[in-house]
């Protein structure tokens, strides 16, 4: 009966209905068949069904050896991580540290910036020819950046800051009177940190540790770069299809690496998010954080400074190694590489602009209209609506794109070699964090308002468009900033899908890195970070200047 009432208040409003149904079928076909293309392909490896492939991986050394090591490095660099991050946002939030704020931009450094750039600084500083082993040390300390080590230096560094910007709102929300009603009866400060903070700081702990898990695993560029004979499941699906061309294990590879990255993402989404440790009142504290002892201070100072000077090290030795001749030969600074960047590279640059252009309004737009219907409207399958909009956020990008590969290269929708192949997969790839965007930011939205605009005689679809999008747009540019930086970045999805008529640029400095030259690939991986910087204060700018436009619309209504 309640579906029943449903259906009909749809069928009132044709719009809704259509809006509705539209992106029923965009997302069952870029994302639900993609991924059961996957599925079917690596039970289907000679057209009818077999579990021979799966025999295969979990039997053949040569296949469990990549899912061990992928699971091993994945669990090392979320414990290593959230460690590093828990103690950056707690030196920032609780110690107060001073340059707090420079601090917290710098740790956001490898979130703008391609995923594999401190793959190549690691390369640039210990490598056979690095700064550190052979230039400083003489090649009298044997230093093995290639393997397990090296990855885990690589994608601790890269994957931090999302530990950190989650431990830091924990943090943040944890009421100091908790702290100095612990004190007052006179526990010390070590032990109010261990029997107050931390055990309030669990959910963000757990949650911070299954997302940097989830990365690690998903990761393709840096493994790609850095693994040598350190096999994991990302690169390993990638040679299946691209170097023994046997796509039915790629496929296999690639539902092995789905499995453990998708129940990471169901626990910290649908089991962390119903825990809570820190709600006591309901009220926020007019206390300020308790002020630590001197020589406190003076340690995490030093420790934050480290890790920034870690961070330095990497991205200096990279905008360093973009000046040189030939990285490893001769260390002449010159600026051909940026010649190079800007003649032979622009075409890449290019391409990558426009392709991400086009994708990231409608990835956007999209995601806010997801986040409208599902917040503000009931309709049947609107929970499964939202789950399948957040899918691909929890599938590794591996996954993806060998979906997109197998899904749209045969009829009925060929797409192959187009760029439309490598717009929707921008589109679908990023659609989930418009998404969360759109619906936290409804929450905080009085419904009177909309209730107010339907009393006056508009319908849902002016309603939206003329009074809720307004009052989203804080969240819509902040999505569309994360589409763009995303979809300029973006490797190990679009690697596969990628032709000679529509290439991208980080494809072109991984095809430098894997020609040796590193000089070029630095120079280009600047050039990206460079456009992505402007992309960012242009979206920063027209955010502030849209929510001043509005302040003052609302003052003169």
């Amino acid at each position: 009966m309640y579906m029943g009432r449903q259906l009909k208040r749809i069928w009132n409003e044709p719009v809704l209905f259509i809006l509705i149904v539209s992106i029923w079928l965009l997302l069952a076909v870029f994302i639900l068949y993609p991924l059961i293309m996957v599925g079917m392909k690596s039970l289907q490896p000679k057209g009818a069904f077999s579990l021979d492939v799966y025999k295969d991986l979990f039997t053949k050394k040569y296949f469990r050896v990549p899912l061990f090591n992928s699971l091993k490095l994945g669990a090392s660099v979320a414990t290593i991580g959230v460690l590093i991050g828990y103690i950056f946002a707690y030196a920032i939030v609780k110690v107060r540290v001073p340059l707090g704020k420079f601090f917290r931009t710098i740790a956001t450094f490898p979130i703008v910036s391609p995923p594999f750039v401190i793959a190549l600084a690691a390369i640039l500083l210990f490598g056979r020819n690095g700064v550190i082993t052979h230039r400083i040390l003489k090649d009298a300390l044997k230093i093995e950046i290639y393997g397990f080590w090296g990855l885990l230096i690589v994608e601790t560094l890269a994957y931090f800051p999302t530990a950190f910007m989650t431990m830091e709102g924990i943090l943040m929300s944890i009421n100091p009177d908790l702290e100095e009603a612990s004190l007052s009866l006179k526990a010390g400060k070590w032990k109010t940190f261990w029997k107050v903070t931390l055990p309030l700081s669990t959910p963000g702990i757990l949650a911070s540790w299954l997302l940097v898990f989830s990365q690690s695993m998903a990761d393709f560029g840096n493994p790609l770069i850095l693994s040598g004979n350190y096999h994991v499941l990302s690169v390993s699906a990638y040679l299946e299809i691209t170097g023994s061309y046997r796509i039915s294990y790629g496929a296999g590879l690639a539902i092995m690496l789905l499995v453990p990255t998708l129940v990471a993402f169901v626990i910290q989404k649908y089991w962390l998010s119903r825990k809570s440790y820190v709600t006591v009142t309901g009220k926020p504290s007019s206390m300020k954080a308790l002020e630590p002892k001197r020589y406190v201070k003076v340690l995490f100072t030093f420790v934050v400074l480290l890790l920034v000077a870690t961070v330095f090290l990497f991205y200096g030795t990279v905008l360093y190694g973009s000046f040189t001749k030939l990285w490893g030969v001769n260390h002449t600074l010159t600026l051909e590489n940026y010649r190079y960047a800007f003649d032979s590279g622009l075409r890449y640059l290019r391409d990558t602009v426009i392709l991400a252009s086009i994708a990231t309004p409608i990835c956007g737009i999209l995601g806010i209209m997801i986040a409208y219907i599902v917040s503000r409207k009931e309709f049947p399958t609107k929970r499964f609506m939202e789950a399948t909009s957040l899918l691909t956020f929890a599938v590794p990008g591996t996954v993806v794109g060998i979906g997109y590969l197998l899904a749209f290269n045969q009829k009925p929708l060929v797409l192959t070699g187009t760029a439309l192949i490598i717009i929707f997969l921008f589109i679908f790839r990023h659609l989930p964090v418009g998404v969360q965007n759109g619906v936290a930011a409804l929450y905080q939205i009085d419904r009177s308002i909309e209730e107010a605009s339907l009393d006056l005689g508009y319908n849902s679809y002016q309603t939206f468009w003329k009074v809720t999008m307004p009052l989203l747009m804080p969240a819509f540019f902040t999505a569309l900033f994360y589409a763009f930086v995303k979809s300029m970045t973006a490797i190990s999805a679009v690697i596969f899908v990628v032709s000679g008529k529509w290439n991208l640029i980080t494809v072109r400095i991984l095809g430098s890195v894997e020609n040796s030259d590193l000089a070029q690939a630095a120079a280009l991986s600047y050039v990206l970070i460079g456009v992505i910087i402007l992309a960012m204060l242009i979206l920063r700018w027209l955010t502030v200047s849209f929510s001043y436009q509005e302040k003052i619309r609302r003052a003169t209504a």
